[in-house]
């Protein structure tokens, strides 16, 4: 598997500024009219983008004017460490704590993007906490981190098989039907929605957030 600083290193200005962009809007905090629009590709038209989405109902999307479209690419729990800035998904957890449901590694340009802890619609319950590790300790079945954001500290497991992933470049060719795809959209009084960024599921990896 590459390193991320191979990743990285394999990437355009160009295109990671792209990634950059596509990432910032992904993890910011949510707005009353965000729509986080997670499915399966069933075309790209021009600028609309339809989607099968995981609950079942078909979303039209379109695509505002310089839109911009990346990837991810699969990481490791051995890629975080002590001072890297992540994004995680996660719920309470029985035992206490926080769970990660997925873990999103930013590069260090993008430190600071949407810090805080707040409500996020993966699953119900579930939370978006974008933080600067502070410690990583491993045990038995995983690591758990202790992130700080703004003035607090959480602790938040990361049990073994927990998606990893960091951000890649993509083009809109890889925007095909069956792909997995996850929209940050705002929705209109209409409701129609628009979005700027795509995330698509490329060689094998789909977006977890």
């Amino acid at each position: 598997m590459r390193s991320l600083s191979t990743i990285i290193s394999k990437t355009s200005t160009t295109a990671m500024t792209g990634v950059l962009l596509a990432m910032a809007t992904c993890v910011a905090a949510q707005a009353a009219d965000t729509v986080r629009v997670r499915g399966t590709v069933e075309s790209l038209d021009g600028t609309t983008l339809s989607v099968k989405t995981r609950e079942g109902a078909n979303a039209k999307i379109m695509l505002k004017d310089g839109w911009q479209v990346s990837s991810v690419a699969k990481a490791s729990v051995d890629d975080i460490k002590p001072g890297d800035y992540v994004g995680i998904a996660s719920l309470p957890t029985a035992s206490g704590g926080d769970g990660a449901l997925e873990v999103l590694i930013f590069p260090a340009a993008m430190k600071g993007t949407g810090e805080g802890s707040y409500a996020w619609d993966l699953k119900p319950n579930s939370t978006m906490t974008n933080a600067t590790v502070a410690d990583a300790v491993k045990s038995v079945d995983g690591r758990t981190l202790t992130v700080a954001y703004k003035g607090k500290e959480k602790k938040i497991s990361i049990p073994d098989g927990t998606p990893i992933v960091t951000f890649a470049p993509a083009t809109a060719s890889d925007i095909k039907a069956g792909a997995t795809v996850f929209v940050p959209s705002e929705k209109a009084t209409d409701g129609s929605m628009s979005s700027g960024r795509v995330v698509v599921g490329t060689n094998g990896v789909v977006p977890p957030m």
